[in-house]
């Protein structure tokens, strides 16, 4: 089974990517490694879930937020690298960034949200590294960044 026919299992389609909002490139590309920038929770072109975690934004809307990422990540991928989402062997990395409250401790779980996708997604080659990081603000006002390195086939 493809990726996007998994994806398509879960009621997933990729969108359209979202194009940078600043001086950078979606996705760099060098021998097998493929780096994605950081992606925003965006559907059609604009931030799903705004604000902080733990100051108006729940964790269950942050885990919305991080998958929502992911699927900007895996739309960048489909795009960008030529063969797309079934060139990917491994999803090496994630990173996230979590705009949150400066007491709001579980960024991990936040995360979850992108991580549990990958491996959904991508079976055991799914599994990744992770950094997950607390944040006082992200671009646009985003609850959740996420962006990832991957290795080609």
């Amino acid at each position: 089974m493809t990726v996007i026919e998994r994806l398509a299992d879960l009621g997933i389609t990729l969108p359209t990517p979202m194009a940078p909002v600043a001086t950078y490139v979606p996705v760099t590309i060098a021998g097998n490694l493929v780096i994605v920038s950081g992606q925003l929770p965006a559907i059609e072109g604009k931030v799903a879930v705004t604000g902080k975690l733990g100051a108006g934004v729940s964790l269950e809307e942050g885990q919305h937020a991080a998958r929502l990422c992911l699927i900007n990540v895996l739309a960048q991928l489909q795009n960008l690298v030529p063969g797309g989402l079934d060139r990917i062997a491994r999803v090496l990395r994630l990173g996230g960034y979590i705009a949150a409250a400066p007491d709001f401790t579980q960024h991990a779980v936040v995360m979850n949200g992108a991580s549990d996708l990958t491996v959904a997604a991508f079976g055991e080659a799914g599994r990744h590294a992770r950094s997950t990081i607390g944040v006082a603000s992200l671009p646009l006002d985003a609850a959740v960044e996420v962006d990832g390195m991957f290795w080609l086939s």
